[in-house]
C-alpha cells in the first residue's frame, strides 16, 4: 500500500500495526534536513516526534498526508486522549444539525463526509453531517 517513512525511534508495537495494514514502513533515524528531504519525496506519510523539524519544503517534498503531533515541553503531549466512535461493527452518524461537541467544544470531533473527512466544526460551517469517526482532546 502506501510508503511510511518514521524519522524517530518508535515502539516496535507502532511499526508492526502499520506494517499489519499493509504499509512498506521505512525507519529512518536521524537525518539532517537535506538527507529528510530525500528521504520524504514519494512518501505517502511522515511520522514524527519533537526531534524532527518539518519545514515548508519538507511538506512540499511530501504527496498525501502528514499528521503533526505537539509535544509540551518536549514531553508531555498536547493531546489528552483519541476515541474511536465508529467502527466496523456500529457505525455512527450525524446530521449536521446533531454533531456531537467534545468537552464542552475544548476538544473536536472527526467527521468523514461527501466532501472529505473534516472537523465538526468545519461540517458544521459547510453545513455538513457524516460518519462520526472519533473525538479527540
Amino acid at each position: 500500500m502506501a510508503r511510511i517513512l518514521v524519522t524517530e525511534q518508535l515502539a516496535e508495537r507502532g511499526l508492526a500495526a502499520m506494517r499489519a495494514g499493509g504499509h512498506d514502513v521505512e525507519v529512518q533515524v536521524g537525518l539532517n534536513p537535506e538527507q529528510l528531504l530525500d528521504a520524504v519525496a514519494g512518501a505517502a506519510a511522515l511520522v514524527v516526534r519533537s526531534a524532527t523539524a518539518v519545514t515548508a519544503a519538507v511538506l512540499e517534498a511530501g504527496t498525501q498526508l502528514v499528521v503533526k503531533l505537539k509535544y509540551i515541553g518536549g514531553k508531555t503531549s498536547a493531546l489528552s486522549g483519541i476515541r474511536r466512535i465508529s467502527r466496523p461493527g456500529l457505525r455512527v452518524y450525524a446530521r449536521k444539525t446533531e454533531i456531537p461537541r467534545v468537552l464542552g467544544g475544548l476538544g473536536l470531533v472527526v467527521l468523514s463526509t461527501s466532501e472529505g473527512v473534516m472537523s465538526g466544526r468545519a461540517a458544521n460551517k459547510a453545513g455538513l453531517g457524516g460518519e462520526v469517526l472519533c473525538y479527540v482532546w
